[in-house]
């Protein structure tokens, strides 16, 4: 399972998702997709976490809190149609 986070600020970095996220369990992976033609972040991000039991966690904690000024939106990602 794949972890979606939204409403992100533009300022965030990997680095920042890898500090929130390591108090839930071990960080497997942090992708942040930018811009292709700013090169600036997206507004969201994709973070995996070891097991099911953190990733739901964090899911549970993190969806509706505030972080850099903004109210996250945290919840499982879907598949690409």
């Amino acid at each position: 399972m794949s972890i979606y986070v939204g409403n992100l600020s533009y300022e965030v970095r990997e680095e920042d998702l890898k500090e929130v996220f390591k108090e839930y369990g071990s960080v497997k992976r942090v992708h942040v997709p930018t811009d292709k033609e700013t090169g600036r972040p997206r507004g969201f991000a994709f973070v995996e976490l070891e097991t099911k039991a953190e990733e739901s966690s964090a899911i549970e904690t993190l969806d509706g809190a505030e972080w850099m000024g903004r109210t996250m939106k945290v919840d499982e990602a879907r598949p690409r149609k």
